[in-house]
């Protein structure tokens, strides 16, 4: 009853127009995005890039361009870039392109690339690690970067979105950067972003909306019914058992991309520093009905951290089969039974008993943990499950010993990303502890490889290790999903999950 009401509730906010905006005027063109991929929960409220994952809002709402951007085939293209020249493994010359400008009118050159670079590196808790840069130097309109050691990658990280560039110079007021994209904020909150087109765009492509609200809308049902109601003109994130009924009278863009649910154990709990408790919980997992009935086939099931359509993904490697037989001989062979009948493993007198972790902003991740739950109590594991929004907490304070979450694990392109920000030790993203040396000597080698060809290579064997290790499970490589109505145009799924407002969005 209360999550009914609060979906009413919620629903009539939107009709009403929540942020408190001014009801447009018929003859202007507003377009109002409902989305469950903007909040606090994912660590991107707001907009200034510099801060956790708020540059993928800057990117998405096209407040903010990069240096390099992705295509299609998730290929590195020119973009607030003309060109760049290779000086040598540590050195790299950009030029940026000369009609660049900022929604502020200033001209974008290398010194305000410069400018943004440097505090991108003092500000951010994952680019330092990433970028690995030693020296930057502007010189008219090129920039010259400089690393402390070789960086195959460099422009890939530079595509990241906390590589969009914005005037440092402006600095962040009321919670708005100036940025370089077709539109510019004039209203930032932890749940909705205000935007106006930018009239100094710089691009070829002219913004064609007068007004966009972006709407951080949590709850599936809610979202659901809002798009249902006529209030919101597309939506990002429904649940996927929802898109059935947006087949007929509305379009739907769809993109494979290498966002994937995949599950942590967490190598601090005693008990899962035995691999066979491990691998028994792995061959648990029922991927495949997962991804058929609660993700409606609008996932695959995984293998490896990245999808089979990347050289290094799925197709290299061979799937642990769900098997609650063999998972209840591993569980034996490591001592675990059922000595006084409960119902669930035991060993010296304590039952096998696991805290999952999770959120709710990722609507079938709590589906996950849940159909997780029913299954291992199959193998005699008892679970108890954490589905909140707070999760953050219980990871700074250890209270887990299972985290589960989506991660896109290539937004760079490139498979040293999700290595460094999610595998090695110490990593900031690295919620297991997981510590290989095997993994470190592998990502050494990746770090200091040039070439596609022998980093697929590379990325294969840390893959493999992994996977051999049981440190983590992947459970499905997702589909991204836009849902709107016939008369918009312009707006459409990447697989890189960047790039959805851009300058050729428009409505009939």
């Amino acid at each position: 009853m209360k999550k009914f009401l609060a979906t009413i509730l919620s629903a009539a906010l939107l009709m009403t127009g929540c942020g408190g905006e001014k009801i447009s005027s018929p003859d202007e063109k507003t377009f109002t995005y409902g989305t469950v991929a903007y909040g606090v929960a994912m660590e991107n409220a707001g907009i200034n890039p510099h801060e956790s994952y708020s540059g993928w809002s800057t990117l998405r709402y096209g407040i903010g361009e990069t240096l390099f951007k992705f295509n299609e085939q998730m290929e590195l293209e020119p973009w607030l870039a003309e060109s760049f020249e290779q000086i040598d493994d540590f050195t790299v010359k950009i030029k940026i392109n000369d009609a660049a400008k900022f929604s502020n009118g200033k001209k974008v050159d290398g010194a305000a690339v410069k400018k943004c670079l440097e505090a991108l590196i003092k500000n951010h808790d994952r680019a330092p690690k990433d970028l690995k840069i030693s020296s930057i130097e502007a010189d008219g309109q090129f920039v010259t970067i400089k690393s402390s050691e070789k960086m195959p990658a460099l422009l890939n990280y530079l595509s990241d979105p906390y590589g969009c560039i914005v005037d440092v110079d402006e600095g962040v007021k009321e919670n708005i950067v100036v940025g370089t994209g077709p539109y510019k904020a004039v209203k930032v909150t932890d749940t909705q972003i205000d935007l106006v087109p930018n009239e100094n765009y710089w691009g070829s492509v002219k913004p064609k909306l007068e007004k966009i609200f972006v709407k951080s809308i949590t709850d599936g049902d809610t979202l659901t019914m809002a798009m249902q109601n006529g209030e919101l003109d597309a939506v990002q994130g429904l649940p996927y058992s929802s898109l059935q009924l947006f087949k007929d009278g509305y379009k739907i863009s769809q993109a494979d991309t290498s966002r994937v649910y995949q599950i942590a154990f967490n190598f601090k709990t005693p008990e899962l520093q035995d691999l066979n408790v491990q691998k028994a919980i792995s061959m648990a997992i029922d991927k495949e009905n997962f991804c058929k009935v609660l993700l409606n086939g609008n996932g695959t099931p995984a293998i490896s951290p990245f999808p089979a359509n990347l050289t290094f993904g799925d197709k290299n490697f061979n799937a642990i089969p769900f098997d609650l037989d063999a998972a209840k001989k591993l569980l034996a062979d490591s001592g675990w039974n059922d000595s006084d009948n409960d119902g669930f493993v035991d060993k010296n007198g304590k039952n096998l008993e696991l805290r999952w972790l999770t959120y709710t902003s990722r609507q079938e991740l709590p589906l996950l943990a849940e159909a997780a739950q029913a299954s291992l109590k199959k193998i005699g594991v008892k679970l108890n499950v954490n589905a909140t929004d707070n999760y953050k907490t219980f990871l700074k304070n250890g209270d887990y010993d299972i985290f589960s979450k989506a991660i896109v694990t290539a937004p760079t392109g490139d498979p040293e990303y999700y290595f460094t920000s999610h595998i090695v030790a110490g990593a900031v993203d690295n919620a297991g502890f997981y510590n290989s040396e095997k993994i470190s000597a592998l990502e050494n080698e990746l770090h200091n490889t040039f070439g596609a060809d022998k980093r697929s290579e590379l990325a294969i064997k840390m893959s493999q290790q992994i996977l051999d290790d049981c440190a983590l499970i992947y459970v499905a490589h997702l589909k991204m999903s836009l849902v709107m109505k016939p008369n918009v145009e312009g707006f459409k799924a990447h697989p890189s999950d960047y790039y959805e407002i851009t300058a050729e969005l428009d409505l009939r």
